[in-house]
């Protein structure tokens, strides 16, 4: 168990401020004991939290792993055109460069990235073309070691044949036999109705749910129109996709009115990723006529919760109406997500401290202010994943974060020269 004491506890919910011990189980169902009306095990790890802040740690609702080693890669030789020309030039490339020594190496570097950040859970989606098998397990496996909980998939699609696209199937059905995860698909526009029809049969057997990007660039409803005589979300709708609420629509920018009350009326989720957006110059994710099921991801720019809220709030104010409540609802639906749909390692033993020495009073009423304008996971001292201490003093506890950075330097290397 671990006691953190005399620290400030905010609750993730209601914003309720308290001064409190707090004593930590451990284990994916552990609880947390607010107050002092028990006697200290004698076997407690004990941290003083004098002067800081805790409260539930954060989830990506949408990263890439994979991604990790690209930061300082060298540009295409031809600058892409267009967002179908940035998969095909940058990110198509460097996932067919993917080998089990740089699947490991990334998903290692992004579960520390996490852990540094507060972030205690991820929901990931991978693709490596020229590696899948045992791709998703390898995955999961560095998560463990940092002690990041997951909620992995793997990217199926045609894009690289009928048989890549086989095994991927193959591959995600290997790993939701022992592990919770959902089917991936890339995206519709790489993603024939074979394959489409596949993917939810699977998910229907393993109780599972699909995750895909939708509609991220006018490209896909294009595509979906002329291949298929239907818009993207009319499609998926037709072919099942929505009827799961472990379904995780990434993007949804480019919908129409019928579209978005498809949405809407269905038990799926969405994964807004506003700095992706912005980087790929898609468009400005609007919520209108979507429901209030929105999510916070990352789409592998980083590992940064914090950072993407307050990007998501800045944009969102003028394309969205996005007002400051709004914006940490949507940070914090994750967690609704994985609790809604049965899901471990995201329980309320999952907590970070917060060094945060603000000049301005802090309380329930002017928290949100804060968590905008002031509070940065610079801020995050201590994380707490299922109950283990997994940072303290900001240094990682559960490996050996410079040996790990180190490799992972040699293999970037490597996915760079191999991308040439």
């Amino acid at each position: 168990m671990i006691l953190l004491k005399y620290g400030t506890y905010i609750d993730w919910q209601s914003l309720q401020f308290r001064q409190t011990d707090i004593l930590v189980e451990e284990g994916p169902g552990g609880k947390i004991r607010l107050g002092k009306d028990w006697k200290e095990p004698a076997d407690a790890q004990t941290i003083d939290c004098s002067g800081k802040f805790i409260t539930k740690s954060f989830a990506n609702a949408h990263h890439h792993a994979y991604s990790a080693l690209a930061t300082g890669m060298n540009p295409p030789e031809k600058k892409p055109g267009n967002f179908l020309e940035i998969l095909q030039f940058i990110w198509w490339k460097l996932d067919k460069t993917l080998d089990p020594e740089i699947i490991r190496s990334s998903a290692l570097a992004t579960a520390i990235a996490c852990a540094r950040n507060g972030v205690t859970f991820v929901i990931d989606h991978h693709a490596s073309p020229m590696a899948i098998d045992g791709s998703l397990e390898l995955t999961a496996d560095a998560f463990d070691q940092v002690g990041v909980g997951h909620l992995l998939c793997y990217e199926i699609s045609d894009r690289d044949g009928r048989d890549k696209a086989r095994e991927g199937l193959e591959e995600t059905a290997r790993y939701l036999a022992k592990r919770q995860g959902l089917v991936g698909l890339h995206a519709s526009f790489t993603v024939g109705d074979d394959i489409l029809l596949k993917a939810v049969d699977l998910a229907l057997k393993t109780n599972s749910g699909i995750h895909i990007h939708a509609a991220e660039d006018k490209h896909d409803q294009e595509d979906c129109l002329k291949r298929y005589g239907k818009r993207v979300i009319n499609r998926l709708s037709y072919a099942g996709v929505l009827q799961f609420p472990k379904t995780i629509l990434a993007h949804c920018l480019h919908l129409n009115d019928k579209e978005r009350s498809l949405v809407r009326e269905s038990p799926v989720w969405i994964a807004e990723n506003m700095e992706s957006n912005l980087n790929n110059a898609v468009g400005f994710f609007n919520s209108g006529g979507l429901g209030s099921k929105i999510m916070i991801g990352t789409d592998g720019l980083h590992s940064d919760m914090l950072q993407s809220a307050r990007a998501a709030y800045f944009a969102g104010r003028h394309w969205d109406g996005t007002d400051q409540a709004e914006s940490y609802r949507r940070l914090r639906n994750v967690h609704h997500y994985l609790q809604n749909n049965g899901f471990n390692g995201d329980g309320e033993n999952n907590l970070v401290v917060l060094d945060y020495p603000t000049p301005t009073p802090l309380n329930s009423g002017n928290f949100l202010g804060h968590f905008l304008f002031g509070i940065e996971s610079k801020h995050t001292i201590h994380v707490i994943s299922n109950g283990k201490l997994i940072v303290r003093d900001r240094k990682i506890l559960t490996v050996s974060e410079d040996e790990i950075l180190a490799e992972a330097k040699i293999q970037a290397e490597r996915l760079w020269k191999n991308m040439r």
